[in-house]
């Protein structure tokens, strides 16, 4: 499964998920430009799965379509490179990951297996785009758009913090 999505450039609305072929297959809903909130739809309209920051947190938490907590994403620190830890409540921890100054990303399984990659596409004035491939596994590609958008959300603040 190969989906293409994006954020807002603005951080509030919605913004189009599509295949590998450009057809829309779902929609990521940035719920507030205040906030740091969001929904993941599918193509038929219905919530599957959303994500926000926990209280006076930096972990970012994947809610399934009930609004109940299935995972939770925290930044690792790492030295020469990017890392973050996404637990995903019954199914184990997977850890992401990237070369320092990469836009390419991998997160395996706990037995180091690649599961999903993914590449930030979008240049430096443009808001930031996403090219996920779901390798393996049992977890939905719709999870990891939210996974990945909370990853993104985390950098974005980290660097308002450090302004």
């Amino acid at each position: 499964m190969i989906l293409y999505f994006r954020d807002n450039f603005f951080n509030a609305g919605g913004t189009e998920i599509v295949n590998e072929y450009r057809e829309p297959v779902g929609l990521v809903d940035l719920r507030s430009a205040f906030g740091s909130a969001l929904n993941v739809y599918g193509g038929d309209g219905r919530p599957l799965f959303g994500g926000r920051f926990r209280l006076l947190s930096n972990k970012w938490a994947v809610t399934d379509a009930s609004g109940g907590e299935c995972g939770l994403l925290r930044y690792r620190m790492s030295f020469l490179s990017k890392r973050y830890e996404y637990d995903r409540y019954g199914a184990g921890v997977f850890e992401v990951t990237s070369p320092a100054f990469s836009r390419d990303y991998e997160i395996r399984n706990g037995k180091g297996e690649l599961v999903v990659s993914f590449q930030k596409i979008s240049g430096w004035f443009e808001s930031s785009a996403f090219r996920l491939t779901v390798h393996t596994g049992w977890i939905d590609g719709y999870e990891w758009v939210a996974v990945i958008m909370g990853m993104h959300e985390i950098r974005k603040r980290h660097r308002q913090s450090g302004a």
